[in-house]
């Protein structure tokens, strides 16, 4: 697919990992992330470059450090994508919840820190 190009995927939060693509990456911890092994970070699923796939695990470590309110960890993780980025990047954030969602290519990441589910994609 070129590069504009747009995928779908879903996903449903708290429980068991929505099917995916087999090309999806399910990894436990990476050993060399020690941050993201402190907090638990698991890729459930990801169509983005590994290194984007860190930063978006660093950046949600240190939204969720900062804030409480899962609403404002999504906040804070999209408008730093944005602000990195650019736009238009958009994020939710739960213990349980459903999506649907059509996403540039190598541009989408859901995975959980402890019990949360983060998902993050680019669209628009």
């Amino acid at each position: 697919m070129s590069e504009g190009s747009r995928r779908k995927k879903s996903v449903k939060g708290g429980g068991a990992p929505a099917q995916t693509n087999p090309d999806d990456r399910r990894s436990t911890t990476n050993p060399e992330d020690e941050a993201a092994g402190k907090r638990g970070a698991v890729i459930k699923s990801a169509d983005m470059k590994e290194d984007m796939q860190k930063e978006a695990i660093h950046i949600a470590i240190t939204a969720f450090e900062k804030y409480s309110v899962e609403k404002e960890v999504a906040e804070n993780i999209k408008k730093e994508f944005d602000k990195i980025h650019g736009p238009t990047w958009h994020c939710i954030v739960g213990r349980n919840f459903g999506s649907y969602v059509t996403h540039e290519t190598n541009h989408f990441v859901y995975f959980y820190l402890d019990q949360k589910a983060v998902l993050l994609f680019k669209s628009g």
